[in-house]
């Protein structure tokens, strides 16, 4: 009975690895996987220095490490040994560790492209970092980091994670923010009943910029992409939130509000030729037909809304209020 408790208690608490390969440095045992990844990164003499601990079991009894002066080193089964030190590691001890939302780490920190950015992949996400750039580390999963691998992680139009994920409780829904233009990139768990965002969805948005300069130039507030998780690849809105002054110019001359609209976000990676042309024109009808209806309300509502789906109709039609079924044709 004693015996058959001692084997169990083996099989839940298992080593780094089961070989010979163990070592006793500075006063504490490293073994197995976890000894072999200390000595490939140069052991004492790594940027994790010497063991302060034995090898200790994580509280979930998968997974094994070591803690060094410098960072650690984690072990499970599934994931193999990874060292986790530095601004990544004080985010992923600062997240839960192992047993927080990323889970395990399943890679190395390495240094991202442009030289001077690292990153460190773990079972459920992604933690960034950057000198100067990322507002220090920060862990990006999920949707958001769908949305953001889609438009080529930090290379691309958004930049770095500058914050952590955030709840608003205003739109239901998750957000991060990046380094790139004041965009933000949102994940609606359960969709918020408007077009585009009737289920689930995830999207971005860009706002104007902080400077008095930004804001005297400012016709388009926010733009807002919007896009279905049920149809990722084919379906998105674009809304805008118009200022006062962007209504009069829009109203002359749409072509200067679209131009700021697009200029507040990625293009939708969905968009064809064909759609572009419909949003314009739907862009084109909103601008053209934008009327108060009583002090602080207008026609239409506080947003121009352009869907993905309508059908690029002509101008002719598109510009006639008999026939453009208030900028929502069919």
């Amino acid at each position: 009975m004693f015996t058959s408790m001692l084997l169990a208690l083996a099989v839940q608490v298992p080593r780094a690895a089961a070989d010979d390969h163990d070592a006793v440095i500075c006063g504490h045992q490293v073994l197995g996987a976890i000894l072999a990844k200390y000595q490939e990164m140069g052991g004492e003499n790594s940027p994790l220095g010497c063991p302060k601990t034995d090898e200790l079991t994580t509280p979930n009894g998968v997974g094994r490490y070591n803690t060094f002066v410098g960072g650690s080193i984690y072990w499970s089964p599934d994931t193999g040994a990874h060292p986790v030190w530095g601004a990544i590691g004080d985010k992923w001890g600062a997240l839960g560790w192992e047993a927080g939302s990323l889970g395990f780490p399943t890679g190395d920190e390495l240094t991202n492209p442009d030289g001077a950015g690292k990153r460190q992949q773990f079972q459920h996400g992604t933690i960034y970092w950057h000198p100067t750039l990322s507002n220090g580390a920060h862990a990006v999963s999920g949707n958001i980091g769908s949305v953001w691998s889609a438009y080529n992680w930090e290379s691309g139009d958004f930049g770095y994670p500058t914050s952590d994920v955030y709840w608003d409780k205003d739109n239901q829904e998750n957000y991060q923010r990046f380094a790139n233009k004041n965009l933000t990139i949102f994940s609606n768990p359960k969709g918020n009943g408007i077009e585009g965002c009737e289920s689930a969805c995830a999207g971005y948005y860009g706002v104007v910029g902080d400077t008095a300069g930004d804001r005297a130039k400012d016709l388009i507030n926010e733009t807002r992409v919007e896009i279905p998780l049920d149809s990722w690849n084919t379906r998105f809105v674009i809304r805008a939130w118009p200022t006062l002054k962007g209504r009069a110019a829009s109203k002359a001359d749409f072509q200067l509000g679209w131009d700021q609209m697009m200029s507040r976000v990625p293009t939708p990676w969905a968009m064809t030729g064909t759609e572009r042309s419909s949003l314009y024109k739907q862009f084109a009808c909103h601008a053209v037909f934008t009327f108060p209806k009583k002090p602080g309300q207008w026609l239409g509502g506080p947003s121009w809304d352009l869907e993905s789906w309508r059908p690029d109709i002509s101008w002719v039609k598109a510009m006639d209020p008999l026939t453009n079924s208030k900028c929502n044709w069919n």
